[in-house]
């Protein structure tokens, strides 16, 4: 394939082919005694073996309510040691553990639970502004008058069990704690038999992954898809038991559990999670304190880290590796954390949710300029290659969608075979909907997207999500959403919107309407109103016509 844009990722090591709960097994008896997870926010600090029973003590709870393999858990919190046990104990009862973004409001809780048919959700009492109990009561009144464990809910038919964290009294709930204390011989001896029943290939995580036609897909994810995922990530960073890994990301997506805590798990190192949510001078700190070795960010985290009033005063020494994905990262901010915070061999990953979500990486000695301006070569045991709209491979050097195939290749979206076959094609390529062009060392770069999604600080952001959510408002007649330029952010949510005749609306109107509804980061920044949109002469809108305006008008820098 010498000249065209096809590349197959050289692997050092077979891939595992076993389950989480067998892996964690043998990782808890091999590093006993060796510290597994610090949860600094919290004050806990477990050994592999403590952190095994706490799981073991969660994963017998379960089983005693009548959960088991097959069924659908959320897990609803922002980064805390309760999520953790909740992503090992329902990978060793065969549950699917789904993953529900903290940021989420009561229109999106309610979707997600509804689509992928959940019947348990172990939630957080509150974080930051959202009052997660109060919206599943919003939800679901009937938890005020039902017995714990046992909800029937008209909005939420499949959801029967409640579980938050905290030892606060809710009606209609149970109690994390309490829940981790209900298993006793016959559950243990339930857990162990169910052990050798569950398969690698079994469905272990959803992830929502916003949609092109409004509403969140449920990427469906395996033992064997996360679990080679993290290993493959730590291994990319030379982790070994001796390591301690800060990991400020969110739990919910795949960067903070996959590339995190399995990345973590697979090496026997130790996990370091700073607080409930990124914070840079805590992070500065905890990686000062802990001694941590490696530290994974978006770009926008390194910034506020580095741009921190304090950052000189923190003693960094430690830190060798770690990784920067979600954007490109910034030359200046590649150069600072490469020298003032000791990251010399830091790398760079690329993906999506689909794949697990790391398709490609830098090595950790890669040159600096491949680490500004690619997202690195292909990963080990996965093949990539470009191709053009006819679906022919593309000469290296030209342009093209970039395609994926291998172990990391979800099994397909929940509930969704025509989705599923728009993303994946008969021969296994999953297609990006990325523009990309792969260099003569297999180095690839991403110049723009298919679809026209907006990445903000990290965060995929779907236009017509946002688009079919404010149609619900009766003043609206329709919006359009793009994406503009934002020094921080990377990029920013910006609205046109064309009222119905006689409607009146303001901006502020808007956006408190998108906030008690929709998640923070999907909120409009910029909005205006307006009578006809631009088009083409076939009627198609222009939404670019609509962004070289607003960057004009803003003097923003695209």
């Amino acid at each position: 394939m010498k000249g065209l844009s096809y590349r197959c990722g050289e692997a050092k090591t077979p891939l595992l082919y076993e389950t989480i709960g067998e892996h964690f097994d043998r990782m808890a008896e091999a590093h006993c005694d060796r510290e597994a997870l610090v949860v600094a926010h919290q004050g806990i600090r477990w050994t592999y073996g403590a952190y095994h029973a706490q799981v073991e003590a969660l994963a017998t709870g379960l089983l005693a309510l009548g959960l088991g393999p097959g069924d659908r858990i959320g897990i609803w919190a922002p980064n805390c040691a309760e999520w953790c046990l909740t992503q090992l104990a329902t990978a060793k009862i065969g549950a699917i553990m789904v993953c529900i973004n903290p940021a989420y409001r009561v229109h999106e809780l309610e979707y997600a639970l509804t689509k992928v048919g959940c019947k348990a959700i172990i939630a957080a009492e509150r974080f930051k502004t959202s009052d997660y109990l109060g919206m599943l009561e919003t939800l679901a009144p009937e938890l005020a008058r039902c017995a714990p464990g046992a909800l029937k809910s008209a909005t939420l038919p499949e959801l029967e069990i409640v579980i938050r964290l905290g030892e606060g009294a809710t009606p209609g709930m149970l109690n994390f704690p309490a829940v981790c204390a209900l298993g006793g011989e016959g559950e243990r001896a339930m857990l162990a038999a169910l052990a050798p029943t569950l398969s690698p290939d079994d469905p272990i995580n959803i992830q929502f992954t916003s949609g092109t036609t409004g509403n969140p897909k449920g990427a469906t994810l395996t033992h064997f898809n996360i679990l080679n995922n993290g290993a493959q990530v730590g291994a990319g960073q030379n982790l070994t038991a001796e390591d301690r890994v800060c990991i400020p990301v969110p739990l919910y997506h795949c960067f903070g559990m996959v590339m995190g805590m399995l990345g973590v798990l697979t090496h026997g190192a130790t996990a370091v999670l700073p607080s409930d949510a990124f914070e840079a001078e805590t992070v500065l700190r905890v990686v000062e304190n802990e001694r941590c070795t490696s530290l994974y960010g978006v770009p926008t985290m390194f910034v506020g880290m580095l741009e921190a009033p304090r950052f000189s005063t923190f003693d960094l020494s430690s830190l060798r590796t770690g990784i920067m994905a979600g954007a490109l990262c910034p030359v200046e901010v590649m150069k600072r954390a490469n020298h003032d915070m000791h990251m010399g061999e830091v790398i760079i990953c690329y993906g999506q949710t689909e794949t697990s979500p790391v398709n490609h990486m830098t090595a950790i000695d890669a040159p600096f300029e491949k680490r500004v301006s690619t997202v690195g070569q292909c990963g080990p045991h996965q093949e990539v290659k470009i191709i053009d709209e006819e679906g022919r491979v593309v000469p290296l050097g030209a342009k093209g969608e970039l395609c994926c195939r291998g172990y990391s290749v979800m099994r397909g979206y929940w509930g969704d075979e025509e989705r599923t076959a728009e993303t994946i094609d008969e021969a296994g390529w999953l297609h990006s909907g990325d523009l990309a062009v792969m260099d003569e060392e297999g180095y690839v770069q991403i110049v723009g997207r298919l679809k026209d999604m907006i990445i903000r600080g990290g965060e995929n952001i779907y236009p017509k999500e946002v688009e079919e959510f404010l149609y619900t408002h009766p003043a609206i007649q329709e919006a359009q959403v793009f994406g503009v330029p934002d020094p921080k952010f990377g990029e920013q949510v910006a609205v046109w919107i064309q009222l119905r005749e006689g409607a009146t609306l303001t901006e502020e109107e808007v956006r408190s309407f998108c906030a008690e509804r929709i998640a923070h980061f999907k909120v409009p920044k910029y909005i205006a109103f307006v009578d006809a949109f631009p088009m083409t002469v076939t009627g198609k809108i222009q939404k670019f016509v609509m962004r070289d305006a607003l960057v004009a008008e803003l003097g923003l820098s695209a």
